[in-house]
């Protein structure tokens, strides 16, 4: 671990880093590990999109799914396979971190099915399911932060699962799944089950809020180019900010006696989407004590090339509300950005499972013939 190296000196601020990527030559060839040991990747994350690049553009998974096709699985079957083996290994690469942190890092996430982005019991009864099946105490289950998975993401924390909550756009729902942890560990605690064991995050998006709101403020009459590239991070800013008062308030005293740890904040959509802005914005100016920022290959990369570590996540949250109190002056309503780009989130990520689902039937069937 080269201490010069940006991505390790986030961590002495309190930040870890992880990575928003998984597919299997990344465990096989060992890159997996050295990202690891030598640039302080302390967790992974993973979704619909990324396992639809990952299996439909590799030959990787070919003979697992030629063996699969001789058992007569079923392509659901087939996924869950393909996806669960791929999980389990990268949970074993981050295990001794994970134990060396007592359960802080070493976290590699799995999302329930986007087709239950809407049902509440689908999503609990899944998540318990990839849960047992998984078998690894650092894995965390991705329920999305929709008005029927927040419930379930308190009835799965109720349970002693992982969890990290996705596609947070909106201070409000971000408020919501903070209740939904706490009341979920307090209804653990009240069964008689150990608070200090489960671990959580609220992933809350970033790059995509500022893609949303710049394409409307092109759209104004007036001078506004001083709220460009701003929206994003103020949001995030206040995200922040509420984490604090609810973490280090009253909410959470009862919680903390009992060795819980806080749900902590984590960025992600943290790629840059302008190709005006700096690459690395959205790591750059989010860096703050216990968050979590995930980033894609090319944003680690770029950071490690020519990031400037340092906290500046406090010194947002101060100027936060006025950035936000300026776009509402001229015309930008946050609740109905950030609740689109939730509905747009969902629907993007059921659109990437459908299309693999569908081409990993179709391949099925080629590696039969091979």
């Amino acid at each position: 671990m080269a201490i010069s190296n940006p991505l390790c000196m986030v961590n002495e601020f309190g930040q870890s880093l992880w990575l928003d990527d998984l597919r299997r030559d990344l465990i096989t060839s060992g890159e997996l590990k050295r990202l690891i040991e030598e640039d302080c990747v302390r967790g992974l994350t993973s979704n619909p999109t990324i396992f639809q690049k990952a299996i439909m553009g590799s030959a990787s998974y070919d003979d697992q799914i030629r063996l699969l096709n001789e058992q007569h699985k079923s392509v659901d079957e087939v996924y869950e396979s393909l996806v669960i083996d791929d999980i389990r290994h990268a949970a074993d690469l981050f295990r001794p971190l994970y134990d060396a942190t007592q359960g802080a890092d070493g976290y590699v996430s799995i999302e329930v099915s986007p087709r239950l982005a809407y049902d509440t019991e689908g999503t609990v009864t899944e998540a318990i399911r990839f849960w047992k099946t998984i078998d690894r105490p650092n894995i965390m289950i991705k329920i999305p932060a929709t008005l029927q998975g927040v419930p379930a993401v308190e009835r799965v924390i109720a349970e002693g699962i992982n969890v990290n909550v996705t596609l947070i756009f909106s201070l409000e729902r971000y408020q919501a799944v903070t209740r939904a942890y706490i009341e979920g560990l307090g209804a653990l605690a009240a069964k008689g089950g150990d608070v200090s064991k489960v671990a959580s995050v609220a992933s809350f998006f970033v790059s995509r809020v500022d893609a949303a709101v710049d394409k409307l403020l092109e759209a104004k009459q007036t001078d506004v180019s001083a709220l460009f590239g701003k929206a994003a991070i103020a949001n995030a800013a206040l995200a922040y900010k509420i984490w604090e008062g609810i973490f280090g308030g009253e909410a959470f005293v009862s919680l903390k006696a009992r060795d819980a740890k806080p749900q902590r904040l984590l960025w992600a959509s943290t790629g840059t989407k302008n190709p005006s802005y700096r690459d690395v914005l959205y790591v750059e100016e989010l860096i703050g004590a216990q968050t979590v920022d995930t980033l894609p290959p090319a944003t680690l990369t770029a950071f490690k090339d020519h990031g400037v570590a340092r906290p500046t996540l406090e010194a947002k949250v101060g100027e936060a509300q006025a950035i936000l109190d300026q776009l509402h002056l001229v015309g930008i309503d946050m609740v109905a950005v950030t609740q689109k780009l939730e509905d747009e989130g969902v629907k993007s990520f059921a659109a990437s499972f459908e299309d693999l689902m569908t081409a990993l039937a179709a391949k099925q069937k080629v590696v039969a013939t091979v």
